[in-house]
């Protein structure tokens, strides 16, 4: 019973049930799509709690905003969203890529995964990035704690030079990031990659992932704590 429940919420989430969250041209359309965001995609919970913070100089990280949060952002500036999500033909990447072309922010988008290490092509695409966009930009994923805390550990330890320690601090429970479950698998690439500096000598992110990181080894290493693996 609970797995069936389950099932049909993921279904709801990614909009595979009708039209429910894919339509924003029509005002019935849209009005769907924002129950959709607030309902399915938790955005109610998001109104107050928007794990904002500022990582680096014109750096920013956050969970998903919404299309006022956009309007938000562009009057502190912000030039370009990174959108950790990928891109669905769902409320949340749709209102936010309509209301990014409103406010004229730039979204790259580019799916990470929270639960398990990704492709190496997919952590290059997001070192290239940071190395291209027009600053001051701001990454998000939808509850800003486990995506965009990795990849604002990658920034730091790309962009800035940072230690893995100092790096790691990204990935914290301050942003709700809970090394204990499924998503510390983020914590335990970290942890290889110290490994590899202490064992090779100083890398820079950019050639560990290209040259030494292994995604199957990393996603078999580690064990949860909390949860089945």
């Amino acid at each position: 019973m609970f797995s069936k429940l389950q099932q049909s919420f993921k279904k709801l989430e990614r909009a595979k049930v009708g039209s429910f969250g894919n339509d924003i041209e029509s005002p019935k359309g849209r009005r769907a799509a924002m129950w959709h965001f607030h309902l399915v995609d938790h955005a109610f919970l998001r109104g107050l709690w928007t794990n904002l913070d500022q990582i680096a100089p014109q750096v920013w990280r956050s969970n998903q905003p919404g299309p006022a949060r956009v309007e938000r952002y562009a009057k502190m500036g912000i030039k370009t969203i990174i959108n950790l999500r990928g891109t669905p033909n769902v409320s949340h990447y749709l209102l936010e890529r309509q209301a990014c072309a409103a406010h004229g922010i730039a979204l790259e988008s580019l799916a990470l995964k929270a639960r398990h290490a990704a492709k190496t092509e997919d952590y290059l695409a997001l070192l290239d990035l940071f190395d291209r966009v027009e600053k001051p930009f701001l990454m998000h994923c939808k509850s800003g704690a486990d995506r965009a805390g990795l990849a604002s550990a990658f920034y730091l330890l790309h962009a800035c030079g940072a230690s893995v320690p100092e790096a790691r601090k990204q990935l914290h429970i301050r942003y709700m990031h809970l090394s204990t479950t499924k998503t510390g698998v983020l914590d335990y690439l970290l942890d290889c990659f110290e490994a590899d500096l202490a064992r090779l000598g100083p890398i820079p992110l950019r050639d560990w992932l290209t040259h030494h990181y292994d995604r199957k080894a990393v996603n078999d290493g580690f064990t949860p704590r909390w949860g089945r693996k």
